[in-house]
């Protein structure tokens, strides 16, 4: 077991009707000026912006807006931002959205307040930020954790790299979370999402060192989303269900799945990363897509944790036989994948990379051969297991 120190600034404010109390929360930080930041509409059309604008009047604290954001957000937005409150004298950005947005404000604040850098040299790891921005949520999306985590991940399109940064600073100062305001999400955003809420633990729970109650802490949310992920796909309503994966999210990429062992394996992460620079697909169905093969390919480095894995999590009878067992509970993870209608292939997601395309996937991947993915989880992947599981997943 590794040592670790542990920090969540994050105050959550969970439940019905918790968007009203915006303005008293930003107000409490004593800011002079906010970005509102939102993203391609549906925050417009839901009248969420016209309530958190009302709030913020009642409050005389004074604001801006930039919409705009896009599923695997982008730099260019990040940058436009970083002007604007430049020129605006922000020095507070409340995100109205889901992971996306959350990241990109995370961005923006890394710019504003680190004027002497690109702000892409932090997700480049050239470069470590002094400090930020502090951001507040407004969760409406739940899935990538961002509320409460340390990471930001954006797009530059120069190239299409997809690229991530963590940092203890930029964890947002408060996540304003409200079940209700998932309600009308689409089938296929509900289902991304439970993946990825899904992924950000199993990441971290086939990694050596992890605690038993940590690992145990992994199993029971696993469990969690198996059980709500198809009730709130088929009963978008269902209060209890969107409740149980909104907390699930947060409690799934707050660090606390980690704790004792390496940070987790992340592989996964990493081989769709380059599918969503490259082809822009959902984050949480790119992962599904490359799971399946990944597990296939790299279980027999860590047997017993798959083991586990496919009787704690998955709830499969042993089979009398380690490998068969192993197998049996892939196969149940993929079938249940299947049920609320993720896609388990990369040509499921609607795309059909060349094989030129897919080596180019690969070489991105392994940043131009120069690193392995998976090093503190299951097994080291270089380039050539990196392009031959980009394969077998077609």
């Amino acid at each position: 077991m590794n040592n670790f120190t542990f920090r969540l600034p994050t105050e959550i404010h969970f439940g019905k009707g918790t968007e009203n109390e915006v303005g008293a929360l930003v107000r409490a930080r004593g800011c002079k000026k906010v970005l509102v930041h939102y993203g391609s509409g549906s925050a417009k059309r839901s009248g969420l912006l016209d309530k958190v604008f009302a709030a913020l009047d009642a409050e005389g604290i004074n604001y801006i807006s930039l919409g705009g954001v896009v599923p695997n957000p982008r730099l260019s937005l990040v940058y436009e931002g970083i002007r604007l409150c430049n020129e605006e004298g922000v020095d507070f950005i409340l995100a109205v959205g889901g992971g996306s947005v959350i990241d990109s404000a995370k961005g923006i604040g890394y710019g504003v307040a680190n004027p002497d850098c690109d702000v892409w040299e932090f997700y480049e790891k050239k470069k470590v930020p002094k400090a930020t921005l502090p951001v507040g949520v407004i969760l409406t999306i739940a899935a990538a954790g961002s509320e409460t985590s340390n990471s930001s991940v954006l797009t530059k399109e120069d190239g299409w790299l997809k690229r991530g940064a963590q940092n203890e600073i930029s964890r947002p100062v408060f996540a304003i979370m409200d079940p209700e305001l998932t309600y009308t999400l689409p089938k296929y955003q509900t289902a991304s999402g439970s993946v990825d809420i899904m992924m950000h633990t199993l990441e971290r729970y086939f990694q050596p060192g992890i605690m038993s109650i940590t690992m145990a802490l992994g199993e029971a949310l696993l469990r969690t989303m198996l059980h709500y992920a198809p009730i709130a796909y088929k009963e978008p309503e269902n209060y209890e269900a969107r409740a149980e994966i909104m907390w699930c999210g947060s409690l799934s990429h707050n660090s606390m799945m980690e704790l004792g062992g390496t940070r987790g394996d992340w592989s996964c992460h990493q081989l769709e990363h380059e599918l969503g620079g490259m082809f822009d697909v959902a984050h949480g169905a790119g992962l599904a897509a490359v799971w399946p093969t990944w597990a296939r390919y790299v279980w027999k480095a860590m047997p017993d944790r798959f083991y586990t894995f496919a009787t704690r999590v998955m709830g499969v009878a042993d089979q009398g036989d380690e490998e068969a067992t192993i197998l049996a509970g892939i196969d149940a993870f993929e079938a249940f994948l299947k049920s609320i209608d993720m896609p388990t292939r990369i040509r499921e997601l609607g795309i059909d990379p060349t094989d030129e395309q897919v080596a180019e996937l690969a070489l991105k991947c392994s940043h131009w051969h120069g690193r392995s993915i998976g090093t503190d989880g299951v097994m080291p992947l270089p380039y050539d297991d990196i392009l031959k599981i980009y394969q077998l997943a077609l």
